[in-house]
């Protein structure tokens, strides 16, 4: 299902395109003409945006039909053929950039993140992305990460608190910010998860000594210091790895015991995936 807000997204993506219209296919093509195209894969990886394009379709004309031959998440190879379009020549050619656009840039996500999840497979460590995404398509971004076989960090600054080292500097010590933001959620009978992140072992025994957080994020730990991290811990938390990670080093953090890593790569560093619309 598409997140919340797509319509508008695409309205807008469509508007920024087209403005008062696509005068290079106005001029060469006969209004009437009907024609079909093709999305070609160009590059293996993992497929994201079929039913965006759908949605697509269905909002810059009604008689744009599209016939899915692969369903997001597929893997897919250089030379694959993702979906079939037809209807009006003028509006296929007009909606041609948007789809690819959206398409090209969430089956990079999809891409990376599965090759996340397949370098710590059989660890039992989960993959989440982060905050650092393309404003306004965070939604977006945060649902191809999920068809990438990742989860989902928090969405915003709204469904978790999450005390970083920034709130534990100005608040005078970790002790004192996980009491705050306790209160805070007692005070407004608010239930969502409070993380707490630890750069030093030295931090992680003052979270553990307050308790008080259902996860603590492991900051820039070395593989050494992680296998300690999450051994002082043991089961009474969640952890979560992050900072630095790769796909080089990821297995290696996973080995260490932690529940998850997370990577802002998913989103901020993801490369686009080649597709191409082409005339059938």
């Amino acid at each position: 299902m598409l997140p919340p807000g797509t319509d508008a997204l695409i309205a807008a993506a469509l508007a920024e395109d087209i403005g008062d219209g696509d005068h290079t296919t106005r001029s060469t093509i006969p209004p009437g003409a009907r024609g079909g195209m093709r999305l070609l894969v160009k590059q293996d990886g993992v497929l994201a945006g079929v039913e965006l394009a759908r949605a697509i379709c269905a909002k810059a004309h009604p008689d744009l039909h599209l016939r899915p031959l692969l369903e997001d998440g597929a893997h897919v190879k250089a030379g694959d053929v993702a979906f079939t379009l037809s209807g009006p020549v003028h509006a296929l050619l007009s909606t041609e950039r948007v789809l690819l656009n959206f398409m090209q840039r969430l089956s990079g996500i999809a891409t990376l993140t599965r090759r996340f999840v397949d370098a710590l497979e059989g660890t039992g460590c989960r993959v989440l992305d982060t905050r650092k995404t393309t404003p306004t398509l965070r939604a977006l971004e945060k649902w191809a990460v999920r068809i990438g076989g990742g989860e989902n960090h928090r969405h915003g600054l709204y469904d978790m608190i999450l005390i970083k080292d920034n709130h534990v500097d100005f608040a005078g010590g970790v002790g004192r910010a996980i009491e705050a933001a306790r209160d805070y959620l007692k005070a407004r009978d608010l239930h969502i998860p409070i993380e707490v992140e630890a750069r030093t072992l030295q931090e992680v025994d003052e979270i553990l000594a307050h308790g008080g957080a259902d996860r603590i994020m492991l900051d820039n730990f070395g593989t050494d210091d992680l296998r300690k991290a999450v051994a002082m811990i043991g089961r009474r938390h969640r952890t979560e790895a992050s900072g630095g990670i790769t796909l080089a080093n990821a297995r290696a953090c996973a080995d260490c015991g932690v529940d998850y890593i997370s990577v802002g790569a998913l989103t901020h560093s993801a490369t686009s995936l080649d597709l191409s619309l082409k005339a059938l």
